[in-house]
């Protein structure tokens, strides 16, 4: 049987939740239909989603429907949670961008249609809440092609909806000319291609066009190819627990098949589950083109790629926000080791310790009181975040070679690791040019680099935006053991970054504003004030549009002013959040005061052999005293 990944992405209330419920319940997997606003859905179980109408946590469910068997990813739509979200296309074949036909296409949904474009994902559109007063068909499929050319209306007459995919596609034409219409298969190749989205109409609470829309799927998705003989692979998209506090690797079987006890690593696969909601069936063995969860492996990380030849699944969403963490009823370090576990799940959170003070970083307010809820809930720590500010990040601005040497005694390590700047947005790349080392050392060292986030000598903030190059090491025959070289490669990275010419970066949103004519003198006097960088306004109807980018720091209150002086008229959509030179660079370097010397658990320093035991070198004088030289 043909299997198929779809997830639902939307803007938070665009119905998203309704319209998973709705699937299910048509294809005959739920027998009554769940609903939000009763805290009967289906698959918002929490009991914070229940509380806050809202979901939270994505979930999955399983349903087939004629001879397509169809696993379901539910997503969270809070712009909050939109890295939840993200990740979850790593196991989509095919996804579903819902848009509230009332309020038509909002920012988040710019948001989301951008990382589907980034991910190469076919997408088919859904336009909801068709039973409420909305502009009209004519209107939506206008703001849609103000997304993408290629959104076609599928609830219009074959002749008219095939004409008009035939515009999208030289073949398409060629067919629609030779025979007057045009085959599904066609369709479903333009749809893999991402030359076609098709947009079906209706109202998931009333059930309305939920059969035109599986049916489409069943037609026009694109079908993945996969080896079910060939070695096991799989995406890991998402880490969590069940309330037993077991921990869950949730995947995507790409190739190949898992068995109960098979080994992943150095771990085993306890069970794997099959989930529908909260509810899950255990089985013996998942095949390609499945999803499932996996207990029993306490070492994977979402967006993880297992076996093939693929590399991570690299987010594009980061956090904006940083906070200080206030503890009322524990310590700093007994809380980090279980707040750590919620960092696995949410892997943005970024929870770091830095002189005996922890700090987080976030996307928005209301994940700050789900990470508050939950810490008490699991660990019984009760929290509180101070003041927040910008998280910023730190890159390099020419290449370096950082050296670490460890060498205490009985030990031995050396390490080499070019650093070098990548373009913004790049985040981070490794490889290896070393031919001294076995592959077994080489493979370590690279996992010591994958593993850690490293800082740099600015602000002691993460680092974006660069290559790291394993160029040479040494080892002992006798005395090196893999904890050697761990220590060498954090020490051989923190060299360098402290040695580079350090660049302080910030985030800044793209941003998309509409209001009108009579505002935009005091709209573009305020984007000039902000710094923020744009295209020339262009009028669309009743009003006009800008687009660009302004930084987070500038633009944090600002959505409230444009509604302000325009009347409630206007508004200003920020979507994802990229990181590009700091504006004031000097003013938040001097305010941090961060000292490199002080930071003891991010040393640079080396330790070399001597008669007595081991010798601590200095950062800037270990490169003399490396055994490989230049």
């Amino acid at each position: 049987m043909r299997r198929l990944v779809i997830g639902v992405l939307a803007h938070v209330d665009a119905g998203k939740t309704t319209l998973s419920e709705a699937m299910l319940y048509i294809s005959g997997a739920t027998r009554k239909l769940g609903r939000v606003d009763y805290q009967s859905a289906h698959l918002d179980t929490h009991a914070l989603e229940k509380q806050r109408g809202i979901t939270i946590f994505a979930k999955d469910a399983h349903f087939q429907y004629g001879d397509v068997e169809f696993y379901l990813i539910d997503t969270p739509g809070h712009a909050d949670f939109s890295a939840e979200a993200e990740r979850s296309m790593a196991a989509l074949d095919c996804a579903i961008l819902l848009i509230s036909a009332p309020s038509s296409v909002e920012g988040h949904t710019r948001t989301l249609w951008g990382l589907l474009k980034r991910r190469g994902i076919p997408t088919m559109a859904f336009i909801n809440k068709t039973d409420l007063p909305y502009a009209g068909k004519d209107a939506l499929m206008g703001d849609m092609a103000g997304l993408s050319e290629g959104f076609v209306d599928f609830s219009q007459p074959r002749e008219s909806r095939d004409e008009a995919i035939a515009m999208l596609d030289e073949a398409a034409l060629e067919e629609y000319i030779g025979a007057g219409k045009i085959s599904d298969r066609t369709i479903a190749r333009m749809v893999g291609e991402r030359k076609l989205f098709p947009c079906h109409f209706g109202s998931a609470l009333k059930l309305l066009g939920i059969e035109e829309l599986l049916r489409s799927l069943r037609l026009h998705a694109p079908s993945p190819e996969y080896d079910p003989m060939g070695q096991f692979g799989a995406r890991v998209y998402k880490i969590g627990r069940d309330p037993q506090g077991a921990r869950l690797t949730h995947m995507k079987i790409t190739s190949g098949a898992l068995n109960v006890k098979d080994s992943i690593g150095n771990d085993k696969a306890d069970q794997i589950r099959l989930y529908s909601g909260a509810k899950y069936a255990l089985l013996d063995r998942a095949t390609a083109g499945m999803v499932c969860a996996v207990t029993g492996l306490g070492s994977t990380r979402a967006g993880d790629v297992i076996g093939g030849g693929e590399g991570p699944y690299m987010p594009g969403l980061e956090s904006v926000f940083s906070a200080a963490i206030i503890l009322k009823n524990i310590s700093p370090a007994e809380a980090l080791p279980k707040l750590k576990k919620l960092e696995e799940e949410e892997p943005l959170l970024n929870i770091t310790s830095q002189n005996g003070e922890l700090r987080m970083e976030f996307m928005g307010e209301m994940q700050l009181e789900i990470v508050q809820a939950l810490a008490k809930e699991r660990f019984g720590i009760e929290l509180e975040f101070a003041k927040s500010c910008v998280a910023y990040r730190e890159t390099i601005a020419r290449p370096v070679v950082g050296v670490g040497h460890f060498e205490p005694l009985r030990h031995y390590a050396e390490v080499h690791v070019l650093i070098e700047p990548l373009p913004r947005g790049a985040g981070l790349r490794f490889g290896s040019l070393c031919t001294e080392l076995e592959a077994s050392y080489q493979s370590l060292i690279l996992t010591h680099l994958m593993e850690r986030q490293h800082i740099g000598g600015l602000i002691g903030a993460p680092i974006t935006d660069v290559k790291f190059t394993l160029v040479s090491g040494k080892a002992h025959l006798k005395h090196t053991e893999g904890g050697d070289f761990r220590e060498a490669t954090y020490r051989a990275v923190r060299q360098g970054l402290l040695t580079a010419e350090g660049v302080l970066l910030e985030p800044w949103y793209e941003f998309h504003m509409e209001l009108p004519p009579e505002c935009l003198g005091r709209a573009l006097s305020d984007l000039s004030r902000m710094g923020a960088v744009h295209r020339p306004p262009e009028s669309r109807g009743e009003f006009c549009s800008i687009d660009g980018h302004v930084s987070a720091e500038a633009s944090a209150q600002y959505q409230r002013e444009v509604a302000a002086y325009t009347a409630g008229r206007g508004r200003l959509s920020l979507g994802a959040a990229s990181y590009m030179e700091c504006h004031n660079g000097d003013e938040i370097i001097a305010r941090a005061a961060y000292d490199p010397a002080r930071d003891v658990i991010n040393t640079g320093d080396s330790v070399f052999c001597t008669h007595s035991g081991g010798a601590i070198v200095g950062y800037r004088d270990a490169p003399a005293h490396m055994h490989i030289k230049p």
